[in-house]
């Protein structure tokens, strides 16, 4: 049972592929000066991007959970989030408010995806 480990580094791996199920660490922006929309769609990106090059893409998602760091920035989350995943593929997800390990980070999206 072999698990492949893709931007391995000292004390985590962005990316774990074991039986065809793909784990992500939780992705953040690095751009910390935009608002939550701009967070969230810099996070959605590097989600597509981990997913495509693990061989697997959104409508592959088999659970996502979303750490928020203020509740009040939930709408905003949720219309990135809306025209992001596509319809029909909305996978189980859950949002709770979290003390993020960063201040300036407004967003943390943790993803498990099926490879395709």
């Amino acid at each position: 049972m072999e698990i492949k480990r893709l931007y391995a580094g000292k004390r985590l791996s962005e990316v774990a592929i074991h039986n065809s199920t793909v784990y992500l660490a939780g992705q953040i922006a690095e751009d910390t000066t935009a608002d939550i929309n701009g967070q969230t769609r810099e996070v959605l990106a590097h989600v597509d991007r981990l997913l495509a090059e693990a061989g697997s893409d959104k409508t592959c998602i088999l659970s996502c959970q979303i750490y928020i760091k203020d509740l009040a920035d939930f709408a905003g989350m949720n219309e990135e989030w809306d025209a992001w995943v596509p319809q029909g593929h909305t996978p189980p997800r859950a949002t709770v408010e979290a003390k993020l390990a960063d201040p300036n980070w407004l967003v943390e999206i943790v993803v498990v995806a099926a490879q395709r």
